[in-house]
């Protein structure tokens, strides 16, 4: 759902980029309260993994495909308003390296994917996460219902900004029932990611995942006399349970990276979801040119004859550099004494 420049009016995209600008500021500083010390490369991971899987389009229909959003997969692994410093970044790489999203339009993208998405899908996680048991299992359910809410509220937010500050004139009626409905679609593989992602974090590393935050690990069954696991006495302390980081970030990062380099190979060619609604609305050819369309990344490296897979390797450690540095440098005057002596962990 990368908007290009020119499908909106320049009052309306001014207005979506003060939004998204606000959004971030807020961000920043929430993000100081959100997280703890490990903050920084798990951003950094996730914004990552969101650019390597959001190469990965899969199709959806004839002549259609879609990808990951990735805004309430990153609101479910980092929190709210990481996810929105996650999102920010991954587009931000994407305009300015790879020409995918236009520049005058960054502020809208970050709106609708890093803000709304995100947004809608923390408050329907909450939701789930109340109406389920207090469990970690309870996560991946949860997660696959706010996926699947996040991604047509995204696209139905696009048509509200069209109607305001549209380059053509349209059926607003027509455009909704196009947008909505291909983007249901798309929704319903970004959900299926989404759940198999926080699936495989939960199953090993519960604490890692932000939304998992308070639940009860799941129970463990017990066969007839085996014996029942003694309380450790106060005086000893009790044997670690989290871990080091350091191999959920080799492990992540190299996902990531085969994901880009070798599994983005394989992705569809056909037009996503607001592609396809522009051309088959009639308004597709309101689009400009990006201002960087001719720079070797661009279109993630077809214009300078760079291999898909080498710009997507490139792109995901761009992206994990840059949104490692930006929550660690939000985060840089936080107050130590504040945070519990014995909390940090080796990264």
């Amino acid at each position: 759902m990368h908007l290009p420049d020119g499908f909106l009016d320049a009052p309306t995209s001014i207005a979506t980029g003060v939004v998204a600008a606000a959004a971030v500021t807020v961000a920043l500083r929430k993000v100081r309260a959100e997280q703890e010390e490990k903050a920084a490369p798990l951003a950094g991971l996730t914004a990552a993994f969101i650019f390597a899987v959001q190469m990965l389009n899969f199709p959806v229909g004839v002549g259609t495909s879609g990808h990951l959003l990735g805004g309430a997969l990153a609101a479910i692994l980092v929190g709210p308003w990481t996810a929105i410093l996650c999102m920010s970044v991954v587009l931000l790489v994407q305009g300015l390296l790879f020409a995918d999203g236009g520049l005058t339009a960054l502020g809208t993208n970050i709106t609708l994917m890093g803000v709304i998405a995100a947004l809608v899908g923390w408050v329907v996680v909450r939701a789930m996460l109340g109406a389920l048991p207090k469990r970690t299992a309870s996560v991946v359910p949860a997660a696959f219902v706010a996926a699947l809410v996040s991604v047509p509220v995204a696209s139905l937010a696009f048509v509200g900004l069209y109607a305001i500050g549209g380059a053509a004139d349209l059926s607003l009626g027509a455009l909704t029932a196009s947008m909505v409905g291909w983007h249901t679609l798309i929704g319903l593989g970004e959900a299926v990611i989404t759940a198999a992602t926080v699936s495989a974090v939960v199953s090993v590393r519960p604490d890692l995942v932000y939304a998992a935050r308070g639940l009860q690990p799941a129970l463990e069954l017990r066969r007839p006399g085996m014996p029942v696991p003694q309380p450790v006495p106060a005086t000893v302390p009790a044997p670690a349970t989290r871990g080091s980081l350091r191999p959920v970030l080799l492990i992540g990062g190299t996902v990531a990276l085969l994901l880009a380099g070798g599994v983005s190979l394989f992705a569809s060619s056909n037009p996503d979801g607001l592609e396809y609604v522009a051309g088959e609305k009639g308004f597709l050819e309101t689009a400009r040119d990006h201002v960087f369309g001719d720079l070797p990344l661009a279109d993630y490296g077809e214009v300078g004859g760079i291999p898909v897979g080498i710009a997507g390797i490139l792109g995901v450690l761009v992206t994990i550099a840059v949104g490692w540095f930006l929550v660690r440098l939000s985060g840089r005057d936080r107050n130590p004494s504040a945070e519990p002596a014995q909390t940090s962990e080796r990264v």
